[in-house]
């Protein structure tokens, strides 16, 4: 299926543009998604305007580990994952100096990452990855992504970092893309954007029939997820934490396609079956 025909028979034809903000925008999603206790990361707390970065900078700078994100980006972009080692912090492997920080927060409230609109600023807990990730790669916050039509799963895909997208999950920087039996909640092929591998292009680690841990509780909450919104085709991102299990990171108004490529299928087929 195209992007044009996924727009008028999925998303046009099953939800009202009135409500794609409760997508679109992060701080809205999971306040929704807190208010019904669904597991999701914890927010530390937001900014809307420049003055306000100093002290909330103040008041989460001695986690050991954030995330900082624009409320309205797309596609992981302005998303930074800060670790800090010895008391000085790191995006990755590189140092990163609190003026680079609190730059980078400006950067999202002018609207760099947020379409050229004026955006807020996200910080949240970090995730720590559920040892089943760590045995294929171990950097970054893998996230399974399950798009639903009318509250049923229909199709879902792991995405994986890997050395080229800077521990980020998105298929667009690099991630891997990875196919899932919704039925036997098992990997399949990863798509890594020219071909399909049985392994992690990085480790050599075997992906191909991995069976995936609480798959049933993510097909549960992805549902129970897509019942709080008034949307009938959506993507539920979801997280598995070493320590909490299943968590909602957002969800998404228009998941992109690159899942039928992960899956050797296409949604066309799928709706059909």
């Amino acid at each position: 299926m195209g992007i044009n025909e996924r727009n008028i028979r999925l998303i046009f034809d099953h939800n009202q543009r009135a409500h794609y903000k409760l997508a679109d925008d992060k701080i809205l999603c999971k306040s929704i998604l807190e208010q019904h206790q669904v597991a999701t990361a914890i927010s530390y707390g937001t900014a809307s305007r420049i003055g306000e970065i100093g002290p909330l900078w103040e008041s989460v700078c001695h986690y050991d580990s954030l995330v900082i994100k624009p409320a309205k980006g797309a596609g992981g972009n302005g998303i930074l994952i800060l670790r800090k080692r010895a008391g000085v912090w790191y995006k990755g492997s590189q140092l990163i100096s609190e003026t680079q920080i609190c730059t980078h927060m400006a950067q999202i409230i002018m609207g760099m990452y947020g379409f050229g609109h004026s955006d807020c600023v996200l910080i949240e807990e970090c995730i720590e990855p559920h040892p089943f990730f760590l045995d294929i790669y171990p950097d970054g916050v893998p996230d399974f992504r399950i798009i639903l039509l009318q509250d049923q799963p229909i199709m879902a895909m792991l995405r994986m970092p890997t050395n080229a997208s800077d521990g980020k999950a998105n298929l667009h920087q690099g991630g891997l893309g990875i196919g899932i039996d919704l039925k036997a909640g098992t990997l399949q092929y990863a798509f890594d954007g020219e071909g399909f591998v049985k392994e992690h292009p990085d480790t050599g680690r075997l992906i191909y029939q991995r069976l995936i841990p609480y798959w049933a509780e993510m097909l549960d909450v992805s549902r129970r997820t897509s019942e709080l919104f008034p949307l009938d085709y959506l993507g539920v991102d979801i997280i598995l934490d070493r320590a909490k299990g299943p968590m909602v990171m957002e969800i998404n108004v228009r998941p992109g396609l690159a899942i039928q490529l992960a899956n050797q299928k296409g949604l066309k087929q799928t709706l059909k079956s």
